[in-house]
């Protein structure tokens, strides 16, 4: 399973919505996921890939990860992987 996949099944899960409907333009507020929906997608990806995102539940805004869009994440995810198992 590829990064995209795995990233999108586990916002879906979270969203409880089908892995079809989420989309690489949908915002996280879009599918109806809340703070603390975010915070475990983090914990499920961080678990999932074995990676550690820099991301701060405390101050969303501060932080390096881009969270902006299901697109970003993945692609920040990709460049986390990348980087940690360099």
């Amino acid at each position: 399973m590829d990064v995209k996949d795995k990233v999108v099944e586990i916002i879906a899960e979270q969203a409880v919505l089908e892995k079809s409907d989420v989309s690489m333009d949908n915002t996280l507020e879009d599918l109806g996921i809340d703070s603390l929906g975010l915070v475990e997608s983090i914990f499920a990806i961080e678990e999932a890939f074995d990676i550690s995102i820099p991301f701060n539940a405390n101050e969303p805004t501060e932080s390096d990860f881009d969270i902006s869009s299901v697109g970003s994440i993945v692609a920040g995810i990709k460049k986390l992987i990348a980087e940690q198992k360099g």
